[in-house]
């Protein structure tokens, strides 16, 4: 297995979770690369649901280290909190062992939730929609040379000098804005018992992925959101504060570029998206609340209504092409049992003077675009149950192909339900052995 990623080919949210615990039946590293707390993993278990915010999705694989990498915003508070109720319900996490955190990754502080939840009080009707929970301005802080890390924490006097530069200029403005200022002494004692309770896994992980890398051991990256959330290739401005592409993993893991073989991209069989930006294959009224009540499309991060939409190939084959896709896995098949005709987007049509139908993902020019659809029969049988390619229904296994022909990616793995075992092997490429412990 060559070190190896697990993306999101739209706006998040496409079962990614559970893939990244498939995969890491054969890996030895779990890596988190990039976001935040903002990300929500979901896992079912036994019909039990587990969601995982930083911690790496492969903590459930016995032997597996999961790493937070450099290049994720970490909230220390929140962590602590999300181990104490992964232990409470019987997972094992501990630190130094089977969790490492990346010194140099960033500290998401009290401060920078307040900012995030005043910027967007002052866009009003033009706000991004984000969480609430302080990525954006701890990225921007850490682009700014203002921000505090995790080998912060364990350092007293580097915390010290850290947050006296930072609270001068945060405290300033949330007084200037009406807000109640940031105890800078009540924060650092918090910050180093924080950094206290994390010393055993705080690590240089970027050199200790190096060595694995070297050594040949297996590592997975994992993404966080999706493609279309990244900063430099999505739809700017509604996008999140980091590269949520691929090529986010040198950068947020240490590794060196040439060390990843293989990405392979997650893609719903329909299409999602929480938040503000454009969607161009949005449905709304009655068929979108069917569609979004039997996918249980609700975020795992916020609980909101996802908004939903037929299957965007111009979009995703963007995304495969920006972060070098090798394979598909397509999660939610099932979902689209009795939905009646299903749609894919083959191309857009310009709302600009030229009405320009095109097949490229306009970066400039989404706002209106008409998406121009191919339409396939649909399909009346439960998929869950089904393991084998050959037992899923044609309609079915024509619209797998007709997803795939599109992107120009093979599909190679088709996800029929939430379980770790709900999967079907499409192809002869390179795939996980099914486990179940």
């Amino acid at each position: 297995m060559p070190t190896t990623c697990v993306i999101g080919l739209l706006w998040g949210d496409e079962g990614k979770g559970k893939i990244i615990d498939l995969f890491a039946a054969e890996a030895d590293w779990v890596v988190r690369y990039g976001g935040g707390h903002n990300a929500g993993h979901t896992l079912v278990r036994g019909g039990e649901r587990l969601v995982l915010h930083l911690v790496p999705s492969a903590i459930l694989r016995p032997g597996v280290r999961n790493v937070i990498g450099n290049g994720v915003v970490v909230d220390p508070f929140h962590l602590r909190d999300e181990i104490a109720k992964l232990r409470q319900r019987g997972v094992t996490v501990e630190l130094g062992t089977n969790l490492l955190v990346a010194d140099g990754a960033h500290v998401i502080l009290p401060v920078h939730r307040a900012l995030d939840g005043l910027s967007e009080r002052m866009r009003g009707d033009a706000k991004l929609g984000t969480t609430g929970r302080g990525i954006g301005p701890a990225y921007a802080d850490r682009a700014s040379r203002a921000g505090v890390r995790i080998g912060d924490l364990v350092r007293p006097a580097r915390l010290d000098a850290a947050l006296h530069r930072l609270l001068a200029e945060k405290n300033a403005i949330l007084r200037a804005c009406g807000d109640e200022p940031l105890d800078a002494a009540r924060l650092r004692d918090e910050l180093l018992e924080l950094g206290a309770f994390m010393k055993p896994g705080i690590v240089d992980a970027g050199r200790l992925l190096r060595e694995a890398h070297r050594r040949g051991e297996r590592i997975l990256c994992e993404g966080a959101q999706g493609v279309l959330l990244d900063v430099d290739h999505g739809t700017y401005p509604f996008v999140t504060s980091s590269n949520a592409s691929s090529g986010g993993i040198a950068s947020g893991t240490g590794l060196p570029p040439q060390a990843l073989g293989r990405v392979i991209g997650v893609v719903k069989a329909y299409a999602t998206r929480v938040g503000s930006g454009p969607f161009p294959t949005e449905l709304d009224g009655e068929f979108a609340h069917r569609l979004r009540e039997a996918g249980r499309e609700y975020g795992s991060t916020t609980g909101r209504p996802r908004r939903v939409g037929w299957f965007d190939a111009v979009a995703a084959r963007h995304a495969a092409q920006v972060s070098g896709t090798t394979e598909i896995v397509m999660t939610n098949l099932d979902v689209l049992r009795g939905m009646g005709s299903l749609r894919v987007a083959r191309s857009y049509r310009l709302a600009n003077d030229s009405g320009a139908e095109v097949e490229h993902f306009p970066a400039f020019d989404l706002d209106g675009v008409r998406p121009v659809f191919d339409e396939y029969a649909g399909f009346d049988e439960d998929l869950t149950r089904m393991r084998r390619w050959t037992d899923l229904p044609a309609n079915a296994r024509r619209y797998v192909d007709a997803v795939e022909a599109r992107i120009g990616v093979p599909i190679a793995t088709v996800s029929v339900g939430p379980e770790r075992d709900q999967v079907i092997q499409r192809s002869a490429i390179q795939k996980p052995a099914i486990q179940n412990e």
